[in-house]
């Protein structure tokens, strides 16, 4: 009862505390600015046929000077690197407890956390955009633990950062080209899932199992056609940036390829993953599912529906199922296959605008072959989360959530029950 009794004395705390967005653009005139001037004595005129004729020779000058800034203006302009620059960011606050962290590496303690971001869009053309994230956060032990993820977790310190970066531009009509050298592969990505998780990042694109990756030197084509069928295709190289350069033998290298077909209202597709040398965590597995420092293929089977309307019984629904097979040098134990699934239901618009109902299942990546045969010594490991999300203005979005588990990590005692405030 700890636990709760600490749990509920947060939740009052942080009732009033949300998510906050802020948005800002601003054009500055820096011709203006640099024809401002201020005289700090006045003297009083002294008016005669002389200082008439000097008054309209200024006049003169003052037209002949204002047409030359509109010259220096329209070239300034013509030779900018950007018309306009846009700015939007968000913080998150969030409080919580689970009971079982302890016998996955993290406690039981209530503990906090934040994150803030801050995101920079450029356009050079209109069609292109020059995106660039800084993100700083801090929180406690437990939520940045690979089972028990936040979805919003950043842990370096409350230093702010260059998060992301990356270019986009399109090639043609219908290609989309990814270049940066802070992306993820799942931004390269036709959307997967619609389903957006309340409290684990374990949710997140449908099961976050097979779609894992880390932020490095990447790029990558999108070519979507007006009938629904697209297709993806993008490489992160984690050693891209460092004395080997791209593709060399020893860096982790991450290579999506998706084929999909989008409806106005459903979606399916299936996407290959191959790794070489990634260490990357998955943030959906078992420790038996997940496998570091291995060469490995997968594939990811996506799909997702939406109701007519919203507002009523029926719900949103979001499918996903992983499979993943590892290559390398094993021994006997090692796992050499390994599968998941994930559902997730979502209700929007049911008591107020803008409010969501989420409901969400998930076996992690689990093992189901070993090197050597014989049992794979998992028992069934599952993990769900149920939440509220709500708004109580435009800028603001509150979400409780109750999240748990059994046999997380593969082994009995593994089991799980949390409270969160976000």
């Amino acid at each position: 009862m700890k636990l709760f009794q600490q749990m509920l004395v947060a939740s009052a705390t942080l009732s009033l505390l949300a998510p906050i967005a802020a948005q800002a653009s601003d054009v500055i005139n820096i011709e203006e600015i640099n024809s401002y001037s201020r005289s700090k004595k006045k003297k009083t005129p002294k008016f005669d046929h002389k200082t008439f004729a000097n008054d309209i020779s200024d006049v003169s000058n003052i037209k002949g000077d204002i047409n030359g800034l509109d010259v220096q203006q329209n070239q300034f302009e013509a030779g900018t690197f950007s018309e306009t620059t846009t700015m939007d960011g968000k913080v998150v606050m969030w409080a919580g407890g689970i009971d079982g962290g302890d016998e996955i590496g993290g406690s039981e303690d209530t503990q906090t956390g934040y994150t803030f971001t801050m995101n920079l869009n450029t356009s050079f053309t209109g069609d292109d955009n020059l995106y660039v994230r800084l993100k700083t956060g801090e929180q406690g032990d437990q939520w940045k633990n690979k089972y028990t993820y936040h979805i919003e977790t950043k842990d370096n310190s409350d230093a702010l950062e260059v998060d992301k970066m990356w270019y986009t531009f399109p090639i043609g009509e219908k290609v989309t080209a990814f270049v940066g050298p802070r992306i993820e592969n799942y931004y390269m990505y036709i959307t997967p899932s619609i389903y957006k998780p309340g409290a684990l990042k374990s949710f997140k694109l449908g099961g976050n199992s097979n779609f894992g990756a880390s932020t490095d030197v990447g790029y990558g084509l999108k070519y979507e056609l007006d009938n629904g069928i697209g297709f993806a295709t993008n490489i992160v190289d984690k050693g891209a940036d460092e004395g080997e350069g791209w593709f060399a033998p020893g860096n982790a290298i991450k290579w999506d390829s998706q084929l999909a077909y989008t409806a106005d209202r459903w979606h399916v597709s299936g996407t290959l993953s191959n790794a070489r040398n990634w260490t990357a965590h998955d943030y959906n597995a078992t420790t038996m599912g997940r496998q570091q420092a291995r060469d490995s293929i997968g594939y990811a089977l996506r799909a997702y529906w939406m109701p007519e309307e919203t507002g009523t019984t029926v719900p949103e629904i979001s499918v996903g199922y992983d499979t993943k097979s590892y290559g390398g040098v094993f021994t006997a134990g090692n796992t050499t296959q390994a599968n998941s699934y994930m559902v997730g239901f979502t209700w929007k618009d049911m008591i107020q605008a803008d409010d969501r109902i989420g409901l969400a299942y998930t076996q992690p990546l689990s093992a189901t072959e070993v090197q050597g045969g014989g049992a794979t010594g998992e028992v069934g490991a599952n993990v769900w989360e149920v939440y509220y999300s709500f708004r109580p203005n435009d800028s603001m979005e509150i979400t409780p959530a109750i999240f748990g588990g059994n046999d997380i990590a593969s082994e009995e005692q593994d089991d799980i029950f949390g409270l969160l405030l976000t």
